[in-house]
């Protein structure tokens, strides 16, 4: 009898031991998930995009069928520079639901990324949610090295996107999506329900699970550029 309550007991508790470990797990994926999109030598993330960017949004393993208009895309994790521009916030976790990306995405999984180029992307990304396409301007982002002669005209978007599908790393028009923090994942490892504002723009303790996530970051754009026409303004 008492052997059957430990049993019974134990699949209780298992369910709940594997969804507290997702969040980790996640992060690990979006660590992956940009290593291997930055190994590329020519499909990659412009690197001059990348140095510019204030904040990054990674989303890794969305199912195909999640693609369809109204579907849940997944989630994911939002990481943005500290006001010196050196390194990278803790990560906070978003949901991207609904919305349509204007084509079907083959494959058995695909993996999402978002450059936020400018403050106001940034303001509108760390509210509760907000639209992709309607009330923050999004545009596929190009792949390479550099984006040279093109980079004044993606800056003008507040969000680059990406998508990875069967090894394929292309810019894509993301409109219609809604972005939202996700509270509970943000209890799961913070041990609170921080919301994201407050997590990617105070000294919050990033959780061990995070450190891939923070190290890789920092290893191929440890601190954010001015550019030129930034420098200009002032």
């Amino acid at each position: 009898m008492r052997m059957n309550l430990i049993l019974a007991a134990t699949l209780a508790v298992t369910p709940l031991l594997a969804k507290d470990n997702e969040p980790a797990k996640r992060l690990n994926a979006a660590a992956i998930v940009f290593s291997e999109i930055m190994a590329a030598p020519d499909q990659r993330i412009p690197q001059d995009l990348l140095d510019n960017a204030h904040c990054i949004v990674i989303v890794p393993e969305l199912k195909t069928g999640a693609f369809l208009v109204g579907g849940k895309y997944g989630k994911g994790y939002v990481s943005c520079r500290p006001s010196s521009g050196i390194g990278w916030s803790a990560p906070a976790t978003v949901r991207i639901e609904g919305g349509s990306v204007g084509f079907q995405i083959g494959g058995s999984q695909t993996d999402l990324i978002l450059l936020v180029m400018n403050e106001r992307g940034s303001d509108k990304l760390l509210s509760s949610q907000f639209t992709l396409g309607g009330e923050g301007s999004v545009a596929a982002g190009p792949v390479g090295r550099t984006a040279t002669a093109g980079t004044d005209a993606f800056m003008r978007a507040e969000i680059l996107s990406w998508s990875r599908s069967q090894g394929i790393f292309a810019g894509i028009s993301l409109q219609g999506a809604t972005l939202r923090q996700d509270l509970d994942d943000n209890a799961t490892l913070y041990g609170k329900p921080l919301e994201n504002r407050q997590i990617v723009t105070t000294p919050v303790r990033a959780p061990k699970a995070a450190k891939k996530l923070i190290d890789v970051l920092t290893k191929h754009s440890s601190r954010k550029q001015v550019s030129v026409s930034s420098a200009s303004k002032q």
